[in-house]
């Protein structure tokens, strides 16, 4: 499939102004906003809609689904405290712009998708932008255990709970964070493995997430 985008100084002017905004929002850690001052939001819209792709909010990407609001994106972002060669696992690949900024920030990521169009669309569009996450289609509620344990783990949907399998796959010393609530909104929650069979939980703001999906969600 062939791609024709263009990042001119209009778009990548917007993106500054975005980051210039997300900084008056709080987002204080320069690297998370250097890797989103760095990623293509426009991208990841129908050109058609380009205009609405560095305005700070969601939008709809198909499958009943969104591109989250760039805040929400840089929020998570900041709390995973991303070092350069962190192993991190992402459920739900979605659009893959939160993919994209974590590598920007050098990670290496797994990321995860159900939906197989979402899924078949960042395969082809992530590698053509230049970024290089494994993919996986699946149920992310189940996370990706072949390839566990992960420095840090994200999920970009909202759970009922924790999923325990998710905890499992962390390393010692790893990070979890994760939208928890109903349907309507949920609290931002970080979980830190100090041990084993031991956490440390701080809950955090409320956001509103698509649901999670799969055998240990909903």
């Amino acid at each position: 499939m062939a791609y024709k985008f263009v990042d001119n100084y209009r778009e990548k002017g917007a993106r500054k102004r975005l980051v210039d905004l997300l900084q008056k929002k709080g987002i204080e850690d320069e690297h998370v906003l250097l890797a989103m001052g760095k990623v293509p939001r426009h991208y990841f819209f129908d050109e058609t809609f380009w205009s609405q792709a560095y305005k700070d909010i969601a939008f709809p990407i198909g499958e009943g689904q969104t591109i989250s609001q760039p805040y929400t994106v840089a929020y998570q972002t900041q709390l995973l405290h991303i070092r350069k060669g962190d192993k991190v696992l992402e459920i739900g690949t979605g659009s893959g712009y939160q993919t994209c900024v974590l590598l920007e920030l050098g990670a290496e990521v797994y990321t995860i998708e159900r939906q197989e169009k979402l899924f078949e669309r960042t395969v082809q569009v992530l590698p053509y932008m230049g970024y290089k996450p494994n993919f996986y289609l699946g149920d992310g509620s189940r996370g990706i255990e072949n390839h566990a344990p992960y420095d840090k783990i994200i999920v970009t949907a909202g759970a009922p709970t924790v999923p325990d399998v998710l905890l499992r796959q962390l390393k010692i010393g790893g990070l979890l964070v994760i939208p928890v609530g109903n349907e309507q909104e949920q609290k931002m929650v970080t979980i830190l493995k100090v041990a084993e069979n031991d956490y440390e939980k701080v809950v955090l703001d409320t956001f509103r997430f698509v649901p999670l999906v799969g055998d240990k969600a909903w």
